[in-house]
């Protein structure tokens, strides 16, 4: 499989980080695209930097190189996944605007008809950014919030990225080792006492 990783401008790195770690864990080619936004995030954050981001992606892209074999739909690809995706992302992708390489991805991987999942870390939600989201799903991309759940009993903020990572990949049919899903009393039960 071959996916488009996006990073824009919103706070979550970490999310990003995760997620290429995660690809790169499962042998995915990955095709990263990092915004400029994004990179004044890494610096104002002071999580991850872009280094640890590139050496885990398979193929890096300049975001304003809009000859990149990602910017075209004869380009195969598995899909897109913008993590984080910023509001101002957002509003590209839902305006069908394609300036950068980031955008122009994103709108080829939603024309080739392709699964492309958004990542938003962004609260609260105001109605622009809520009217941009039903914009981009019925264009049928899926809007996914960085949210972590809390049934798998985490123990540190990792596993919290995990859980959401896990739930961000399994939109593309990915199975992420070690994630704990949703399980009924008796399974949980016979879990505990393996």
């Amino acid at each position: 499989m071959r996916l488009v990783v996006g990073v824009s401008g919103g706070s979550g790195i970490p999310y990003a980080l995760s997620v290429l770690q995660s690809l790169h864990e499962l042998q995915v080619e990955t095709h990263l695209v990092v915004s400029s936004g994004a990179k004044r995030v890494m610096s104002a954050e002071g999580g991850p930097q872009l280094p640890e981001l590139t050496a885990l992606a398979s193929h890096v892209h300049d975001d304003r190189d809009l000859a990149a074999s990602v910017a075209s739909g004869s380009y195969r690809t598995g899909g897109m996944l913008i993590v984080p995706c910023s509001a101002g992302t957002l509003a590209k992708v839902a305006g069908g605007f394609a300036d950068t390489l980031l955008s122009r991805a994103a709108h080829v991987t939603l024309k080739e008809r392709r699964r492309l999942v958004l990542a938003l870390r962004e609260d609260p939600l105001p109605r622009p950014m809520l009217e941009n989201m039903l914009r981009v799903h019925d264009a049928g991309a899926t809007v996914m919030t960085a949210s972590p759940g809390f049934y798998h009993a985490p123990k540190d903020v990792n596993e919290l990225l995990h859980f959401v990572t896990a739930r961000l990949l399994d939109q593309f049919g990915l199975d992420v080792p070690g994630f704990r899903r949703w399980a009924d009393k008796e399974e949980r039960e016979q879990e505990e006492t393996k």
